[in-house]
């Protein structure tokens, strides 16, 4: 069997400690797979891939990964690759793929293309998929390993290889897909927005080895002590400046699966501290012994509990999913010196035979970012905890808009004849919050217009301002209104077409 070198892959050194701030304490090693392609042999051949492989390879070894490196893979070395860096993750490993090169969309699932993919022309999807990788079996093949955090970089966002002149060109769009189907663990970023493409320089006079999303986002990955959203949100703001620069729109887009908050260089930055306003004298709760001093969970806190944030006119209601049958429930604010029990259902656990805790709580609607930590008793009578769980108002509020937005993209749009044709979209309206654009087609299946929106208030989201008009006009002939929105994480929704 041939080396790891003699297939084009180069490993090195010891795995460092993983960095990942409530992750157990046995997820010990990250290791990592990066490939370029730039030596196509019946598409066109690109000029950064290798350089942007080799500059992830440096940059994610100096954030203590081990790290195999893939240059210019036909299929069946790119095959091989994948095997070797299957069999170097074991359970609660972080594992990071990293691939440049040509990528291609077909209905809806995205391709990575190994340097001997066909000329495929009209008709010959099938063609491109056999002799292609499938993003999405990467993403499974990590998880069957048992990887605690996945995290997929796609800098593959290019013009459609198969077009030529004079042939009929594979259908397909320029860009990737994208992923809004993870599975818990994974965290992936696309170079460029669904249907955008990504630029390799920014005029004839860059002289920057690497494409424009790469030099920047390895360079903010090296950012101490900021966990991968944050990386994830800057890059996609620098990467969309500087292509504004040449009139190009370029916004990279991420989408985030992940339980933890993953720092790849070092534990999180202090946050600054903030007073904490003075708290009713909390219930005692005889149930509950006194509080220890707040731990890290460890390999015994697998089960540690997660969190699910809903904004309401009147605040929040968070509600705790606890893995253990649980005799009773109690939490505080950072800050705060006693916890204050949740209370109980008027319902009984079929586990424990036992009223059930009450899951929820509420905070104001004025809560400031903050760590929520949570205890419980477990069915043997033993405290577990206290557990973290990170409140960020803002974070939180654009994840349960984006959800509602998902769950009812049949109420965007609603139609009304008065005097014409009009278009009301005051449910677009009330999760404004988690929309960056909204976009329009009359009687169009491409929306290209903007509709307007009101600012997000923070104070009061999903109220309309008395001063917006939540509809427009149209001719009464319009048979149909096609929707497209943009999320402020940089995802874009699917195209909804409401018909009259």
């Amino acid at each position: 069997m041939r080396s790891l070198r003699q297939r084009g892959i180069s490993a090195v050194g010891l795995f460092a400690a993983v960095l990942i701030w409530c992750a157990p304490a046995e997820a010990a090693k990250r290791v990592a797979l990066v490939i370029g392609n730039n030596d196509y042999r019946n598409v066109p051949k690109l000029q950064k891939a290798v350089n942007d492989a080799r500059t992830m390879g440096d940059t994610l070894r100096a954030l203590g990964f081990q790290v195999m490196i893939a240059e210019n893979q036909t299929r069946a070395a790119f095959g091989q690759s994948l095997l070797a860096f299957d069999n170097s993750i074991e359970p609660g490993d972080t594992a990071f793929f990293f691939y440049a090169g040509h990528g291609f969309e077909i209905a809806g699932q995205n391709f990575l293309l190994p340097t001997d993919v066909p000329a495929a022309t009209e008709g010959q999807e099938e063609l491109v998929r056999d002799a292609s990788i499938m993003a999405d079996r990467i993403v499974d093949r990590l998880q069957n390993r048992g990887a605690r955090t996945a995290i997929l970089v796609l800098d593959a966002c290019r013009n459609n290889p198969f077009d030529r002149r004079g042939v009929r060109a594979l259908a397909g769009r320029g860009g990737l897909a994208p992923m809004t189907t993870l599975p818990e663990g994974v965290f992936s970023i696309f170079s460029a927005g669904p249907r955008q493409t990504a630029l390799d320089r920014l005029s004839d006079n860059d002289s920057d080895p690497n494409s424009v999303f790469t030099r920047v986002f390895a360079k903010q990955i090296r950012d101490p002590g900021d966990n991968l959203v944050q990386v994830a949100q800057r890059t996609r703001r620098l990467v969309s400046e500087m292509a504004e620069t040449v009139g190009h729109k370029q916004v990279p887009v991420y989408f985030d699966q992940m339980v933890d908050d993953v720092f790849l260089n070092g534990p999180p930055k202090p946050a600054a501290s903030a007073a904490v306003a003075p708290s009713p004298p909390p219930e005692k709760v005889a149930a509950l012994p006194p509080v220890a001093p707040l731990q890290p969970p460890t390999s015994e806190s697998l089960n540690a509990p997660i969190a699910s944030f809903s904004r309401h006119n009147g605040g929040w209601t968070v509600v705790f999913s606890i893995a253990d049958p649980t005799l009773g429930i109690s939490w505080r604010m950072a800050g705060e010196s006693e916890f204050r029990e949740t209370g109980f259902m008027d319902s009984l656990d079929p586990r424990t035979r036992k009223r059930l805790p009450n899951p929820s709580i509420q905070l104001p609607s004025d809560a400031p970012a903050s760590t929520i930590e949570v205890r419980y008793v477990d069915a043997n009578g033993e405290l577990q905890g206290p557990f973290p769980i990170r409140f960020d108002p803002e974070a939180a509020l654009l994840r349960d808009q984006r959800k509602i937005l998902d769950m009812t993209a049949t109420s965007w749009l609603s139609f009304r004849d008065y005097n014409g044709l009009l278009v009301y979209y005051t449910h677009l309206m009330s999760y404004r919050c988690a929309i960056r654009e909204a976009r329009i087609g009359i009687d169009s299946a491409v929306p290209d217009k903007v509709l307007k929106m009101p600012a997000c208030d923070m104070r009061d989201p999903i109220a309309i301002p008395s001063s917006a008009t939540p509809y427009f006009k149209l001719p009464s002939n319009v048979k149909s209104v096609s929707v497209e929105l943009t999320y402020r994480d940089g995802s874009v929704s699917e195209i909804k077409t409401f018909r009259r």
